[in-house]
C-alpha cells in the first residue's frame, strides 16, 4: 500500500514530521512493532515533533513515558493540546485566572505558561480537556462560573480515548455537556484545529509546504493537516481501516499499514 493521492509540487524529501501517538507509535500501551525503529529514522530524516491530542499529560510527563518505552522523544519535541490551550490562551489573553476540568497535564501546562488556578467562582477563564473524574458538581460548578461570567476554551473534541481496557469517553463528552447547557467553547484548539498545526510546525522551525503529519484519524490527523496546507500520510494500526479509504474526502497523500512501512515509502521517494 503506498501513494494514493499525489499532490502536485509535494517535495520528495520533507524538513519536519509531526506524529501521532496513540495508534501510530503505541497501542495498548506498547510500542507498534517497528515504531521506534522508524521514529529513530524519521528523526535522521529531519525533525520530528509528537502532536497528541492528550490533555492528560504535560509535554514532559509524555517525553517521559515514551522514553520509557525506549522512543527517542525529549520533552521541547512534544506538543499536547495541553500545551496548545495553555499558549493559545497566554497569546489572546494573557496570563489568566483559570478553573479546569481537567487532569495534571492541563493543570501543569497552564502554570507552566504563566496562568494561575482559581476556584470556579474566581475563573476568567475555564478550560475543558479529558477529565476521568468528571463529577455532576463540577458540571454545576462550571455552569456557574459561565453564568457569571467565565469565557469557555476546549483542548479538543475527540470523542473516545484509547487505554489499554479499551476505549474510554473523551474530552468531547465533557464539551458536548457543557454544550448541553447552552454554552459553546470560544475555541477548540487540539487537532484538527489549524491552532494545533501552527504551534507544531513553530516548535518545528518547519513551514507547512516542508512538513508531513503522521496519523491514525482521519477526521483530526488528516483533514486537520491537509486544512493547514501540510502533506499528510495514514497509518492503518489505529483508528482507521483500509475499508474507510475510498470514503475520505479529501484523502491522505500517502497510506501505509504501519508507520514502519510508511517511513520506507518516505524514504524510496526520498532517493
Amino acid at each position: 500500500m503506498g501513494l494514493v493521492s499525489p499532490a502536485m509540487g509535494q517535495p520528495s524529501r520533507f524538513k519536519a514530521f509531526l506524529v501521532d501517538v496513540d495508534g501510530v507509535l503505541v497501542k495498548g500501551g506498547e510500542p507498534i512493532p517497528g515504531a521506534r525503529e522508524a521514529l529513530s529514522e524519521l528523526k535522521r530524516m529531519g525533525d520530528v515533533v509528537i502532536l497528541t491530542n492528550n490533555s492528560t499529560r504535560s509535554r514532559a510527563r509524555t517525553a517521559e513515558l515514551l522514553q520509557a518505552l525506549r522512543f527517542p522523544i525529549e520533552p521541547e519535541e512534544v506538543v499536547t493540546s495541553s500545551y496548545i490551550a495553555a499558549r493559545w490562551l497566554l497569546e489572546r489573553a494573557g496570563p489568566s485566572r483559570v478553573w479546569i476540568i481537567g487532569e495534571e497535564g492541563l493543570s501543569e501546562e497552564l502554570k507552566l505558561a504563566g496562568h494561575t488556578l482559581v476556584p470556579p467562582q474566581e475563573a476568567e477563564w475555564i478550560v475543558v480537556g479529558m477529565d476521568r473524574t468528571l463529577t455532576y458538581a463540577k458540571l454545576a460548578d462550571a455552569l456557574r462560573a459561565l453564568l457569571s461570567g467565565a469565557r469557555l476554551l476546549a483542548t479538543n473534541r475527540d470523542r473516545t480515548f484509547p487505554t489499554p481496557e479499551g476505549l474510554l469517553p473523551g474530552a468531547g463528552a465533557t464539551v458536548g455537556a457543557i454544550e448541553g447547557m447552552g454554552f459553546s467553547p470560544e475555541a477548540v484548539v487540539g487537532k484538527p484545529s489549524p491552532t494545533a498545526f501552527e504551534i507544531a510546525l513553530r516548535v518545528a522551525g518547519a513551514a507547512p509546504e516542508e512538513t508531513i503529519m503522521i496519523g491514525d484519524r482521519w477526521e483530526t490527523d488528516i483533514q486537520g493537516a491537509k486544512r493547514t496546507g501540510l502533506a499528510t500520510a495514514l497509518v492503518l494500526s489505529g483508528v482507521s481501516s483500509a475499508t474507510e479509504l475510498s470514503h475520505l474526502d479529501p484523502p491522505p497523500d500517502l497510506v501505509a499499514e504501519d508507520i514502519g512501512r510508511l517511513v520506507k515509502l518516505l524514504t524510496e521517494r526520498a532517493r
